[in-house]
């Protein structure tokens, strides 16, 4: 991505929101990364096991 389409979403995110919503949008969204990472960091250190199954490996 070029500067130019990061500009383009930025004005565009703004004219959707408002720019008083924006730091709200901005802490539920971090909050939703950092909740996210805890988890998966927790997954398989209290003895269960996470399987990934691609697409393409589904029969």
């Amino acid at each position: 991505m070029g500067i130019v389409e990061i500009l383009l979403i930025v004005v565009v995110v703004v004219l959707l929101f408002g720019a008083r919503k924006l730091p709200e949008i901005g802490k539920g969204l971090g909050q939703g990364i950092k909740e996210f990472r805890q988890t998966a960091s927790k997954d398989g250190k209290d003895g269960t096991t996470v399987t990934v199954v691609k697409p393409e490996d589904r029969h």
